[in-house]
């Protein structure tokens, strides 16, 4: 998906979250606007790669391989967390009801 003008809005919303213990993952279709340049940018806090994929679900297992976290919050390059705050009430609830 060509998102150049999306991305970095969605990568800066998970950046600035309070809760420390998190990993980017993105998974590009093979964009070819400038949408690569944006993840160059950020290669020291996002782990990316880009290529062809079958669609969206295709895409997600994809990054669900390179998880290594016990938890995985998918976003699109046209989302974004509301508010710095919101990993860390996911964690609080995630913890709680955990088993």
């Amino acid at each position: 998906m060509n998102a150049e003008s999306l991305i970095q809005r969605a990568i800066l919303s998970v950046l600035t979250q309070i809760y420390p213990d998190y990993e980017i993952i993105v998974q590009d279709g093979g964009s070819t606007d400038g949408t690569l340049e944006i993840l160059r940018r950020f290669k020291r806090r996002v782990n990316w790669t880009s290529e062809p994929d079958a669609g969206v679900y295709d895409a997600w297992n994809k990054a669900l391989a390179r998880v290594t976290g016990d938890w995985a919050l998918f976003l699109g390059a046209d989302d974004f967390l509301l508010d710095k705050e919101a990993l860390s009430k996911c964690a609080i609830y995630m913890k709680k009801n955990s088993s």
